[in-house]
């Protein structure tokens, strides 16, 4: 990795000179964020003690255009505050390369971008770039970009997944073992919608380590649109999306979800927003043929929706029950500061089960708020805090103790310099 640090200050010196015949910047991010944990993602006990702790992200971005050919690097470090030692010899928390693509541009209409690389798509609940979470999201794939006209526009992404150079096939469990996804966006004045359609194939050894591998993939289908409709200063939006094809464990997969939501003007500064989503879940107490009913969002990021203290879809909950949230919020936003907050109505959407007894579908109230302040054009100063109120039939989903107080505050502060700016 030291390597490839080097190899991105030669690049950077290497293509200063060339900046009056073509566009150069040199981009950074640090972001680090002080975190208390007790009750996130899951139900607090009242024999475990808070955490308390800072993580830090630090990026540097190079990107570079000309008029036939674009190219982005994006080098960061993420780590703990501590988790090294103060005299250390060698750091554990290498850099990790989170984006490195080019993009061929053919003309105004297409383009072609390889590499690895973030994945944005509409509201991000399929395709995001996780950037609450300091390491992000990004896939090594190509893509190719076309322009329908001045109002619309189709992507097409191919991604084959391997852990080396091999001389054989072998069993591939890192990431998906390949995708393709073809998108297609038209917007208008008022209106705006997205159509979605991806295959994933996840790798498996169906001999499952018994005598010769037998290996396959086996693909799984997502498809749906999202829609934006803007009459005056209200805004609607409503999302509807299936999956189907084979699950990774051999089941049939049969899955959905939707959501529907505005966004209104209250006063000055001030905005309300209110919706309800629901993915379908399995029963908890469903028979091993059955059909794997549980609505996954993929690569999505998933912190953005289900409320912050991210009980559900956030490295868990694949699988389960499904989720109903009713959802509603305030904004304020003028000048330097921010404010917003925000209150998820949860409830399961298939039937839980402890044993033979069935359980209530309600689990819980989760209460999100935070603030903003813009110290600066590079700087800015955020914070939160979230409370969740757990039902029973939360204790029964998640474990842990639903009389403890669950909460989770942070504060954060992120520097984005601009290198080149004068």
């Amino acid at each position: 990795m030291k390597k490839l640090f080097r190899l991105f200050l030669i690049l950077f010196l290497g293509l200063v000179p060339m900046l009056s015949m073509a566009q150069l910047t040199f981009k950074g991010e640090l972001r680090p964020r002080t975190e208390y944990r007790h009750g996130l993602k899951s139900l607090f006990n009242s024999t475990d003690e808070a955490a308390l702790f800072t993580s830090q992200r630090t990026r540097l971005n190079l990107n570079y255009n000309d008029s036939k050919f674009r190219v982005g690097l994006s080098l960061q470090d993420v780590r703990v505050w501590g988790d090294v030692a103060q005299l250390n010899m060698s750091d554990k928390n290498q850099l990790m390369l989170h984006e490195a693509w080019g993009e061929i541009i053919f003309n105004e209409s297409l383009s072609l971008k390889v590499g690895r690389q973030e994945l944005v798509y509409d509201d991000s609940r399929i395709l995001g770039n996780v950037g609450w979470a300091q390491q992000a999201r990004s896939h090594d794939l190509a893509l190719l970009k076309f322009k329908t006209d001045e109002n619309g526009q189709f992507h097409f992404g191919l991604a084959v997944n391997n852990d080396s150079e091999a001389l054989k096939k072998t069993l591939y469990t890192t990431n998906y073992k390949n995708m393709q996804f073809a998108w297609y966006h038209r917007k208008a004045d008022k209106f705006d919608f997205s159509l979605l359609f991806m295959n994933v194939g996840v790798q498996v050894d169906v001999n499952a380590g018994v005598g010769v591998a037998d290996l396959e993939s086996r693909y799984n289908q997502t498809f749906g649109t999202i829609l934006n409709y803007r009459p005056g200063k209200l805004s609607l939006t409503g999302s509807l999306y299936a999956q189907t094809g084979e699950h990774a464990s051999g089941k049939d997969v049969s899955a959905h979800m939707f959501n529907l939501g505005m966004n209104f003007p209250i006063g000055a500064g001030w905005k309300g927003n209110a919706g309800v989503e629901v993915l379908s879940g399995t029963d908890s107490n469903a028979g091993a043929n059955s059909d794997y009913e549980s609505f996954t969002p993929l690569f999505g990021t998933n912190h953005k929706f289900n409320g912050h203290m991210d009980y559900f879809y956030v490295g868990n909950h694949v699988g389960s029950v499904g989720l109903q949230d009713i959802y509603g919020g305030i904004n304020y936003g003028k000048d330097k500061f921010s404010f917003a907050t925000a209150i998820h109505l949860f409830s399961t959407q298939a039937d839980l089960y402890s044993g033979a007894d069935k359980q209530d579908k309600y689990l819980g109230t989760e209460v999100d708020l935070s603030v903003g302040y813009k110290y600066s054009e590079n700087v800015l100063f955020k914070a939160g805090y979230s409370h969740m109120f757990a039902a029973d039939s939360m204790q029964v989903l998640k474990g842990g103790d639903k009389d403890e107080t669950q909460n989770w505050g942070w504060v954060m502060l992120v520097f984005t310099p601009d290198f080149l700016k004068r």
